[in-house]
C-alpha cells in the first residue's frame, strides 16, 4: 500500500502555488515534512487526501488514480489527523472516536458492536482507556490530540496524513504523540507528518521532505538535515549536533543565536 506524488502541481482555483516531482508514503515508515509558515504544507496534504484537485499531475493511493476513488475507498485506506481544536459539542470520547468508523458504515447506520470494539481499541492503543467517558472538550490539548489519532486508528486504515499533530502542545504533551507515532510504525502503518522542529525529524522520521519557496523536496534520511539546509529553509543560522543518551546518539538542533548568548 503506498500513497504517491508525481509532477504534482497544487493550488487553488486551478492556480499552482507548489510543485512535487515526486512524494512517496509506505506502510510502516514515517515520513517528516519540514517547511516555513506559509510554505503550503497544508495545501499539499489537502490535496494528497482528495481535498483538493491537482492543477497539474497526479496522486495516486494503491495504485489508483486518486481522483478515480470513491471517498469512501480512500476513507477505508487513507486516514487524517487535523490539529487538535477544542470542538463545539460535547461528544464523550468514546463518540468522537466512533466517528471514524463511519468508513465502514453505509449512511445513516447505527454503529454496530464490532464499530464500538473497534473504537475503544484505538482509544486504548493511545493510552486513553480511562478517558473514554469524558466529555472531548474537557480534556488538554495534548489528550484531544491523542483522541484525534484514535479517531484515525478507528478507521483501520494502512496509511495517516497528520498535519502539526504537536502545534501548540506542552513539550510533555508533544513527547507523548511523537511516542505514539513511532508505535504506529512498528505497526506498520505508515505515517505522513508535517511540523515545524526540526528535532522531531531526527527523532523519528525515516524519511524527511522539505516545503519552500514552492517546491518540494524529498531528501531522504534525517541526517541529510544539515544546518546548511536548515539555515536555507528557515533563514536562520543553526547548529546540528550530535549527543549522547543513554548510550545511543541522536541529533539535535540549536539556533546559533541561542547557543552563543548560553556561551556569554
Amino acid at each position: 500500500m503506498k500513497l504517491e506524488a508525481r509532477e504534482l502541481v497544487y493550488g487553488y482555483g486551478g492556480r499552482g502555488i507548489g510543485r512535487c516531482a515526486q512524494l512517496a508514503l509506505s506502510r510502516g515508515e514515517i515520513v517528516c515534512v519540514l517547511g516555513p509558515n506559509g510554505g503550503g504544507k497544508t495545501t499539499l496534504f489537502r490535496t494528497l487526501l482528495g481535498l483538493l484537485a491537482p492543477v497539474a499531475g497526479g496522486v495516486t493511493l494503491g495504485g489508483a488514480g486518486l481522483r478515480g476513488l470513491k471517498r469512501a475507498e480512500i476513507a477505508r485506506m487513507l486516514g487524517y489527523v487535523p490539529q487538535a481544536h477544542l470542538g463545539y459539542f460535547p461528544f464523550s470520547v468514546i463518540d468522537v472516536v466512533l466517528m471514524g468508523r463511519t468508513a465502514h458504515m453505509a449512511a445513516f447506520a447505527v454503529p454496530t458492536r464490532r464499530d464500538r470494539e473497534a473504537a475503544f481499541a484505538a482509544i486504548e492503543r493511545m493510552g486513553l482507556a480511562h478517558l473514554a467517558d469524558c466529555v472531548y472538550t474537557r480534556i488538554s490539548g495534548g489528550e484531544r490530540q491523542l483522541v484525534l489519532i484514535a479517531r484515525a486508528l478507528a478507521q483501520a486504515t494502512p496509511l495517516l496524513v497528520m498535519d502539526e499533530p504537536t502545534a501548540s502542545l506542552d513539550f510533555g504533551n508533544q513527547t507523548r504523540v511523537l511516542e505514539r507515532i513511532a508505535a504506529l510504525r512498528r505497526e506498520g502503518i505508515g505515517v505522513l507528518l508535517s511540523t515545524h522542529d526540526p528535532d522531531q525529524a531526527f527523532l523519528c522520521a525515516d524519511r524527511v521532505a522539505l516545503v519552500a519557496d514552492g517546491r518540494v523536496e524529498d531528501i531522504g534520511a534525517p541526517s541529510a538535515l544539515t544546518a546548511d539546509v536548515l539555515r536555507r529553509l528557515y533563514g536562520v543560522e543553526v547548529n546540528v549536533s550530535d549527543v549522547s543518551f543513554d548510550g545511543a546518539k541522536r541529533r539535535v538542533c540549536v539556533p546559533a543565536a541561542v547557543a552563543r548568548s548560553a556561551n556569554t
